[in-house]
Order: structure tokens, then C-alpha cells, then sequence
């Protein structure tokens, strides 16, 4: 039997730790790599050719939404399973369009991840329950839209990381260096996202890019399980989101 070969990708390394403990207990998989934000997954995608990408959406650098579109963009074939807290309706949205077929909520059980990853690994689709009430209920029908609102401008995936890393605090220097372009073209990306949004400071920027779940703010004291393998069995480990 080939090994099905797992890309990891997640910002908390002890959560990676857990689910890593996982994958390797079950015969025939294997962790082939492990990503700390979305554009080292990316990256490391293309380097390791994995079977199945899990994939958390709140990563800095680069979301999983958007870390998704690159890779999917490079091969639409590429299995991506999301596992993630993040429950927006449009967040899902957003990420079923751009090809991923598998969503699992950290709080689930970890026999759910065990089920979501043999699904992949047979090239059929699986979301957890709450994601599949959605899908139901035809949520990804195109919304009723009033013509008489002004829709809000749509930004292409450049601009959204742009957005993100601005809100990360990051400089016009850093950004060009990570999109691999110069300071001006850097600087000339940030100033065309405020004229395009209608912002005045990066502040406005910053919680436009909350609003529209570009980046995510994690609350002291959010609780997480992090599945982890010992004396034979699956336990659940909390702790305190950072």
C-alpha cells in the first residue's frame, strides 16, 4: 500500500504536535512536512507534492483562504482539508468556491478527523456537520442582492494579502520582500487598497480586515483541543488560544 503523504500547516506547533500524533498512528499515513503560516504551506506544497494539504484558516503571513487559492490556483487537483475554530459563513464560502472539499472543526472529536481524512484519502468530500448544515441549506446560492445598494468593492487576492500583512503590522520593505516585489510596487499595492476601500489609517484598515475575516483575532482564554496520542488512545488536551 503507497503512503498517503500529509502536509500540515498551523501556527500552533503543539496543536501540530497532536494531530501530527495522530496521523502517525494510523498505518499508511505519514506527516511528509509542517507549515507555521499560510505562505510556508504554500511553498512547501509545491516542494513536497503532498497527497492532502490540512489546511487552518487563522495563519499569519498568509490565510488559509488565501493560502487555499494559491495552491489550488498552482494544481486544482490538490486535496485540502480545512481544520480550523473559524465557523463564518463566508469564510466557508469563500474557501468551497476555491476548490477545498473538507472542513473539520477543531472541537470536533478526533475520530471525525480520522473519518474527514480517510474520505480524502478516497477523493470523496467531507465537512462536519455544522458546515454541512450550511450546504443543506443552499447557502452558496447566489445571495438576494439589493440593486438599490452599493456593493462593496472586491479585492483580488494580491490586494487581500497586502491587507492582511499591512494589519499585521508588517513594514512596505517586509511586504515587498515577502510578494517578492520592490519597495515602490509594495508601497504603490498599499496606497491603491486605501484609495479602492476608502480608509484614511491603517487603523480603518486593520478592522476592515477583521470585519471581512482577512485576519483573526483569538480572545485570552479560548479554548482548543488538540488531539494527542497516548497509552494506545485518542485523548483531547485543551489550551488557552494565545
Amino acid at each position: 500500500m503507497n503512503t498517503f503523504r500529509i502536509l500540515l500547516a498551523d501556527d500552533h506547533p503543539v496543536f501540530r504536535m497532536g494531530v501530527s500524533s495522530l496521523i502517525r498512528s494510523h498505518e499508511g499515513w505519514e506527516v511528509c512536512g509542517e507549515a507555521s503560516d499560510g505562505r510556508e504551506a504554500v511553498t512547501k506544497c509545491i516542494q513536497l507534492k503532498p497527497d492532502l494539504v490540512i489546511l487552518d484558516i487563522c495563519m499569519p503571513n498568509l490565510n488559509g483562504v488565501d493560502a487555499a487559492r494559491h495552491i489550488l490556483k498552482r494544481n486544482p487537483e490538490q486535496r485540502i482539508l480545512v481544520l480550523t475554530n473559524v465557523e463564518s459563513e463566508q469564510v466557508i464560502r469563500e474557501c468551497l468556491e476555491a476548490g477545498v472539499r473538507g472542513w473539520v472543526v477543531k472541537s470536533d472529536r478526533p475520530d471525525d478527523l480520522t473519518f474527514a481524512i480517510e474520505a480524502m484519502q478516497q477523493h470523496r468530500s467531507s465537512f462536519s456537520s455544522r458546515v454541512s448544515d450550511l450546504i443543506l441549506s443552499g447557502y452558496l446560492q447566489p445571495h438576494r442582492v439589493n440593486p438599490t445598494m452599493a456593493l462593496p468593492p472586491r479585492l483580488s487576492g494580491r490586494e487581500r494579502e497586502v491587507v492582511q500583512l499591512v494589519s499585521e503590522g508588517k513594514t512596505s520593505k517586509e511586504i515587498a520582500a515577502m510578494l517578492g516585489v520592490s519597495l515602490k510596487t509594495a508601497e504603490t499595492h498599499r496606497s491603491n487598497v486605501m484609495l479602492k476601500l476608502k480608509l484614511h489609517s491603517t487603523v480603518e484598515l486593520v478592522m476592515y480586515a477583521i470585519r471581512n475575516e482577512i485576519v483573526h483575532v483569538q480572545l485570552p482564554g479560548t479554548v482548543m483541543p488538540i488531539p494527542h496520542m497516548g497509552n494506545g488512545r485518542t485523548d483531547i488536551a485543551l489550551r488557552a488560544a494565545i
